[in-house]
């Protein structure tokens, strides 16, 4: 018999699928594919329920005559290992991402004469209400808490854009690239406290309070699904600190970072041109065993952010604070760096990885801006936070529209840079 393949991505089997099962098995023996978890993440989003459980749902239908792991996004390795004779798939991938990937179906396909049917998409009421409960299911908090740590171990490094705002929550959960044959997208979210600020228009010096910034939390989390690591400061008191972790917790915040400063906050990057304060390390390991103590979940992470090299301290000191918060119960570190290159990054990471191969390390490339993902991960970086793009692309372009728009008191001149509001309307999703 001829050969059909046909690959899901999917939590539940409804009749939009099986109304490509059906077709499918008109051309010949149905090879059904299941997505990997790893793949599954990289191009659509994070499973709600395991992998088995997944392949199981494909091995229960009848028509299905064979269940294979797909483990990239594009078809190609899997189709040169099966090479069928079809592949059956819906109509709703010819616009948008998925192009890209159809596109390397049909040539793939072209080496042996194999054909691409599609199937036009179902989309009727039900299926709508099952998708739309299927999406508020992923967004709860007992889902969405305990995603940072799946992701650990699902990627190689996970990429984390800063938001401040329910838009640019959007805009990190819906961008997708495709870039040298590979489809992706951006895995958790980073809500910092000066991006926070600097929106509501004040300084970086906690003093936009945590129940202001929980509102900004709210937002987020109401449109979006991906996990977020909040930016802490310094923890404040320690009686705050474990009631705010237990908020955190039942909002579905996955982490929160923590710097070993005391004092009034200064933004990392001024270094010591201000007066900035280092913690002790037993002060700030009787915050971080305080924290750990009031949480109630497993899931939820106290990463602890280390401002030794910040402050010329040394790597010597801050390798011994590394060591003294994961003995204090750390779920992670996140070394901080101000020079142009990543070379003392690189070299703390390298030193701390000697001794301990577990604990999460988190960069944040915002001064050695030219490191890549890979060459983090090549030394042992597990997270890497983008702290504050999103806020310094966006001013300069609404601060030349504004000078343009009172240059030439009409608003043509500045068009051409403008996205359509319907454009951006579309990130929005209708209930």
């Amino acid at each position: 018999m001829k050969k059909v393949y046909t690959c899901f991505c999917t939590d539940v089997i409804h009749e939009g699928h099986m109304n490509v099962i059906r077709n499918a098995i008109k051309y010949g023996e149905l090879i059904a594919g299941v997505l990997s978890d790893a793949a599954m993440v990289r191009y659509s989003r994070f499973p709600l329920v395991s992998f088995e459980e997944r392949k199981k749902l494909l091995a229960d239908i009848p028509e299905v005559n064979q269940v294979v792991v797909q483990d990239d996004v594009m078809y190609e390795n899997i189709l040169r290992e099966i090479r069928p004779d079809y592949v059956i798939h819906g109509d709703d991938w010819q616009k948008g991402p998925m192009k890209v990937v159809r596109q390397n179906v049909i040539d793939t396909l072209a080496k042996w004469g194999g054909e691409l049917i599609e199937i036009p998409y179902t989309y009727n009421e039900k299926i709508r209400n099952i998708e739309a409960v299927m999406r508020e299911r992923v967004s709860m908090p007992e889902y969405r808490r305990k995603r940072l740590r799946k992701l650990i171990k699902l990627c190689p490094i996970v990429k984390t854009l800063e938001v401040h705002s329910g838009l640019t929550g959007l805009i990190a959960e819906k961008t997708v690239a495709f870039h040298d044959g590979e489809i992706d997208q951006f895995d958790a979210m980073w809500l910092s406290s000066l991006c926070d600020s600097t929106a509501k228009g004040k300084p970086d010096i906690e003093l936009v309070d945590m129940s202001s910034r929980l509102r900004t939390v709210d937002d987020i989390l109401e449109v979006t699904t991906k996990p977020i690591i909040l930016d802490g400061d310094t923890g404040g008191l320690i009686e705050h600190f474990t009631y705010n972790v237990r908020t955190l917790e039942r909002m579905g915040i996955s982490a929160v970072i923590i710097e070993d400063k005391t004092g009034l906050k200064k933004n990392s990057l001024f270094g010591t041109e201000v007066k900035q304060t280092q913690d002790s390390i037993e002060s700030f390991c009787e915050k971080i065993r305080a924290g750990k103590r009031a949480q109630r979940e497993e899931d939820f992470m106290i990463i602890a952010r280390i401002e030794s090299l910040i402050l010329d301290k040394g790597m010597d000191d801050a390798l011994s604070r590394a060591a003294a918060y994961v003995e204090a119960g750390a779920d992670g570190i996140m070394i901080h760096s101000r020079k142009k290159e990543a070379d003392e990054i690189f070299e703390f990471c390298n030193k701390f990885r000697k001794t301990d191969k577990e604990t999460p390390l988190v960069a944040v490339p915002t001064s050695y801006n030219a490191v890549t993902e890979e060459e983090l991960c090549q030394h042992g970086v597990n997270i890497v936070i983008y702290a504050n793009q999103l806020t310094r692309s966006a001013f300069p372009a609404m601060q030349k529209t504004a000078a343009d728009i009172l240059t030439y008191h009409r608003a043509k001149e500045v068009d051409e840079r403008l996205m359509p509001i319907k454009d951006i309307i579309t990130l929005i999703d209708e209930i």
